[in-house]
């Protein structure tokens, strides 16, 4: 059996694989698990649960909340809050674990289970993997006064991640979004309302999409991973700039106003000048994944700011960023990482950003993203072949030959699947047709050397 925790938390076909019984044993092993590593030391321990709005995150936190309660902790009900948001109250209200429902941009009938340290940090590996062996063991239960209370802040704790969002928007005055129009795809998911309000109470004129969430409709063609809505509305109501999130709102996709899409290595390059000009870029770095295209790499190069890669997923950027001091990193999904205002990607903080970045430049966003090409990038999947032996000398022999090819206008990536018999060919290069041609290329070697 593999690991339970994923990149990301606990994710699954909800009431199948992500069950109230899961969710229950999770929850009481977490609270055993940090309480024995002295979290909850000289004090009653507390938690704060939010969710996205899936119809199967109203069972799935509530078995959370009993699992808690029923191991001494006294828990706070945010309701519906996006991801970033309950990280965010997690350190601001200083409890001792923060937890999350949601399947972030999965369809609807998945769902998962995502727990936040004392901070609003993501656990570390070593944590998740001893939550998942303390799973069913026996233990003695809390009674009477010992037993944890559980209690509802549906409103307050929006109001104050709204409050806090709008607080880090730069820009002169009460209105630094004042002059905008811009298009919000909520994705029907845990943005819905705060995400709106926060442009809003920034000064922005809102044009608001895919805004009304009725358990079944999270991610259903709308927001982040079907922006083609957002694209037609952008240029329909005549808008500055348009943007999406997905159904945890951890992420951010951008439409300038002739509805073409800004994916988010063009976002993290304009926000990175954009601190850079203002000196608030710790060392001048951005860091990103080895999915970014290359165009980014290249495009702060020529501006004088330096690029760290790591591996694909928003913990790795995270842990990079934490361990080194650096203030802005993340993927060209959208999940965007300002660490100096939140401990994880969010989706609402990178449109306010981004937003006040058009503002401030007095440019339009198409001008801003210009500045960040986005070389053409070709990915295939080989199947069907043994992922573990992609050092195969004849297969290195074939990624050498074609990135002296490409020499410093493109690259090539091979990328072992973690969980199927499948390599990933990625090619980038100065014109669609060679990228093309080189990434056919390969996949025919990988093919043929690595089959099963």
């Amino acid at each position: 059996m593999g690991r339970l925790f994923g990149t990301d938390g606990v994710r699954g076909l909800a009431n199948r694989e992500v069950t109230a019984e899961l969710a229950l044993d999770l929850s009481v092993a977490a609270a055993h698990v940090l309480g024995s590593i002295g979290e909850f030391e000289g004090h009653r321990p507390r938690a704060v649960v939010g969710r996205d709005p899936r119809a199967s995150g109203e069972f799935l936190a509530s078995a959370v909340m009993a699992g808690l309660a029923s191991a001494g902790v006294d828990v706070v009900d945010l309701g519906v809050l996006p991801t970033p948001g309950v990280a965010h109250l997690t350190g601001a209200l200083a409890v001792d674990l923060g937890v999350m429902l949601s399947a972030s941009h999965n369809p609807m009938p998945d769902n998962g289970i995502k727990f936040f340290a004392r901070g609003g940090h993501k656990l570390a590996d070593e944590l998740e993997d001893a939550i998942e062996r303390q799973m069913g063991e026996s233990w003695e239960r809390p009674v009477g006064a010992a037993v944890g209370r559980v209690s509802s802040d549906l409103g307050l704790a929006a109001d104050r991640y709204v409050d806090h969002l709008v607080s880090t928007v730069p820009g002169a005055g009460d209105s630094p979004l004042g002059g905008l129009r811009v298009v919000v795809d909520c994705a029907n998911g845990a943005a819905s309302e705060v995400g709106p309000a926060a442009l809003r109470a920034a000064g922005a004129d809102v044009v608001v999409i895919n805004a009304s969430p009725d358990g079944r409709n999270i991610n259903e063609k709308c927001g982040s991973t079907h922006p083609e809505q957002l694209q037609a509305s952008v240029v329909a109501a005549e808008a500055d700039l348009g943007v999406a999130f997905d159904g945890d709102a951890d992420r951010c996709l951008a439409v300038d106003a002739a509805g073409s899409l800004v994916d988010g290595d063009q976002i993290m390059g304009i926000l990175a000048v954009a601190l850079r000009d203002r000196g608030e870029l710790p060392g001048d770095t951005l860091v990103t994944t080895v999915m970014s295209n290359l165009g980014l790499q290249l495009a702060m190069a020529e501006a004088g700011i330096a690029t760290v890669q790591t591996a694909v997923g928003d913990r790795y950027v995270l842990e990079e960023m934490r361990a080194r001091g650096f203030g802005l990193g993340g993927e060209q999904s959208g999940h965007v990482i300002m660490s100096r205002y939140a401990t994880t990607g969010d989706g609402t903080l990178t449109a306010l950003h981004l937003a006040a970045t058009v503002a401030a430049a007095g440019r339009p966003l198409a001008e801003l993203a210009a500045a960040v090409p986005r070389l053409p990038q070709v990915l295939v999947n080989v199947a069907g072949v043994d992922r573990n032996r992609v050092a195969d000398p004849a297969v290195q022999a074939a990624v050498a030959a074609a990135e002296s090819e490409l020499g410093r206008t493109g690259r090539v990536l091979l990328r072992p699947s973690g969980t199927e018999p499948l390599v990933r060919v990625m090619v980038e290069a100065a014109a669609l047709v060679e990228a093309e041609r080189l990434a056919d290329r390969l996949a025919g070697v990988v093919r043929e050397r690595l089959a099963l």
